[in-house]
This record gives C-alpha cells, structure tokens and sequence, in this order.
C-alpha cells in the first residue's frame, strides 16, 4: 500500500493510534504499579483485590527505605554504571576504530573474537575473572565490578560499525594537514560517531546499573551493596515488605529515566542511522 495513502487514511491512523497506545499502556503499567504502591500502606500493597490507586497515600514506604543506607547504595550504583559508561565508551571508541579504519595484520581475527565473545554468558568467565580481580586485590571493592565490564565486545563491535561510515578520505586530508592520530580521533572521530557514542552510553549504563549477578559475586561488605544488592537483602524468608520494595525500585528509577532524557536525541540518531531515506 502506497505510503501516501496509509498517512491520509483515517482509519489506519485510528488503528494505529490504539495499537500504540495498547502497547503504551503495557510497557508504562508496570512503573506506575511501583510508583503507586510506594505510597500505599503495608497492608495494602497486598490487599486482595488490589487497589489501582493509593486509598490512604502515605510516605511510610519511603522512610523505611531510608532508614536503609539507600543513599550509599545509589552512590555506589552511580559511581560503578558512571564509571563503566565512561571507560567502556572511551575503550570501545578506540578500539572499533582501529578496527574499522587501520589495516594490520590479524585484525579480521582479532574482530572475530569479538564478535564471539558476544555470545558467552557471564557464567562461562566467571572463574577467571573472580581469579583475575582477586589477584589484583581487588575483590570487595567497586573496582571489581567495574573492571570485568571495560570490554565489553558489544560495544566494541557497535563502534566499529559506526567507524566504518567515517570517510577515509576525511581522515587521509585531516593527516595531509598535519594531524597526528590523537588529533585526528578527537577531532574527527569522535564528532562523527557520536550518536553511537550516545547510544552506546545509555546501554551501557542501564546494563552496569542492572548488573545484578557480576556485582553478587564481586561485592560483600554491605556498605559496598549497590541499589539493587541493597534492596535485595531487605526481602525476608518469610514475610517481605513489599511497599518498601517498590519505593526503592522507583528510587533506582530515576537515574536511568535522567540519564536518558540527557542522551535522547542523539540516542535516537544513533539507533536510526543508516536507515533509508524516502
């Protein structure tokens, strides 16, 4: 069916209208659950039919949670997904373009190891990199869950795909004009690739900041416990605080919601690069 008539037909913009808004609903249903049942009463959070809205809101929820170190919690948990979303964005930037735009010998090889490292679970390296981290004493401290995640071969390999839209004959006029490599990397590469760098830092900061399993195992001392650790340890054997569980996810919300509203647009450029233009 012709784009133009799809656009003025009245009835497939209706259709389409409620499908989106369907699908709205599901996605955003879940948040507003958390964020009402963080102002309801301990007993109705788990009042038989449930209650859609707060009947008696309260903020009871809310000083329970910070009677728990919350506050070191986020800090740890910001400290630990900022400093990854750097250090990942920098090292993957690097290393996709040398990837994309340097010929040496083995880089082919050295892609496809990457591209194969994508698809082992964390499980497979768990061994080596607890053995890693302790060797280099860094057990037990936020380090030790920063340092597995630098790279990241996903990053890696978005960035190459990026680096491989530069023009080489930019890059060749830019060394013509005197630019040596670091020059030509922060100058020219960096500017054209970043939408993938903004892209790249909204999914690496949501998969650091929900990086539950490597954090378990790397992080003790409960003062070192990130947002997600922490509110893990707050659910009973038998009986949980439910209302206090849905105060700290909405807590552990609002990072990711600033971090993406910071980096939406050119999130969005860089998630629709390369597509076709009609």
């Amino acid at each position: 069916m012709d784009k133009k008539l799809k656009k003025g037909n009245p009835v497939f913009n209706v259709i389409s209208m409620v499908l989106l808004t369907l699908v709205t609903l599901v996605f955003v249903f879940p948040f507003y659950w958390v964020v009402t049942g963080s102002f309801k009463t301990r007993i109705d959070t788990v009042t038989l039919p449930p209650q859609w809205w707060p009947t008696s809101p309260t903020m009871e929820s809310w000083v329970r949670l910070f009677k728990q170190p919350a506050w070191a919690w986020l800090f740890n948990s910001i400290f630990i997904a900022g400093i990854t979303m750097i250090l990942v964005c920098l090292v993957s930037t690097s290393a996709g373009y040398v990837l994309a735009k340097k010929r040496f010998y083995g880089r082919v090889f050295l892609f496809s190891m990457f591209v194969a490292a994508m698809a082992l679970p964390k499980q497979v390296v768990l061994v080596p990199l607890v053995r890693q981290i302790n060797f280099m004493n860094f057990h037990n401290t936020l380090w030790a869950a920063i340092l597995p995640a630098i790279g990241w071969p996903f990053g890696i390999f978005l960035m190459k795909q990026f680096s491989e839209t530069i023009p080489t004959e930019l890059l060749e006029a830019a060394k013509i004009d005197g630019c040596n490599e670091v020059k030509t990397f922060t100058s020219i590469v960096i500017p054209m690739v970043k939408p993938g760098i903004a892209a790249l830092a909204i999914f690496t900061f949501i998969s650091a900041w929900n990086d539950y399993f490597m954090q378990l195992i790397m992080l003790n001392s409960r003062s070192k416990l990130t947002l997600q650790l922490g509110l893990a340890t707050l659910q009973g054997e038998f009986s949980t605080d439910y209302g206090v569980l849905m105060a700290g996810a909405a807590f552990a919300a609002i990072p990711i919601i600033i971090i993406f509203v910071i980096f939406q647009k050119s999130f969005t450029q860089g998630i629709t690069i390369g597509a076709v233009k009609g």
